[in-house]
């Protein structure tokens, strides 16, 4: 089974029908996307968010996990804000915990990811804006 690009239904039915999701790569930092990314999302959204980065304990007055594996609910959205040659370790975490998507946020892509992902039963969106498409499709 090879992977291909979801159409907008497609995505807008893995919006709808996710409740929890893991931001994995969220920065402190203002001025970058993932923070601005998961500030929009939890202003504005219906999920629930764990955010994943080692070096940090708090953003946006939410713990920090270091890894998907510490987070203690169900993950149906693992969001990627890594950079390319990172995001198969990450799928390889988000297979272990039994997520039903990986999402690789806007300019990211990753030919591994996507056959690795597909073989194991995810779904596996690449190269989209999980904010962009919230905005559109669902809201």
């Amino acid at each position: 089974m090879s992977w291909s690009a979801q159409s907008s239904e497609e995505i807008k039915a893995i919006l709808q029908e996710s409740k929890n999701v893991a931001i994995v790569g969220i920065s402190n930092k203002e001025d970058r996307a993932s923070h601005q990314v998961a500030k929009w999302l939890q202003e504005n959204s219906h999920f629930t968010l764990f955010f994943i980065n080692p070096v940090i304990d708090e953003v946006l007055g939410q713990k920090t996990y270091a890894s998907l594996a510490d987070v203690p609910e169900e993950i149906d959205i693992v969001d990627v804000f890594r950079k390319a040659e990172d995001c198969p370790s990450v799928l390889e975490k988000a297979i272990a915990i039994g997520t039903k998507t990986i999402w690789l946020q806007l300019g990211i892509s990753s030919d591994e990811v996507a056959s690795k992902g597909t073989a194991a039963g995810i779904q596996v969106v690449m190269d989209r804006c999980i904010k962009v498409d919230y905005a559109a499709l669902v809201k």
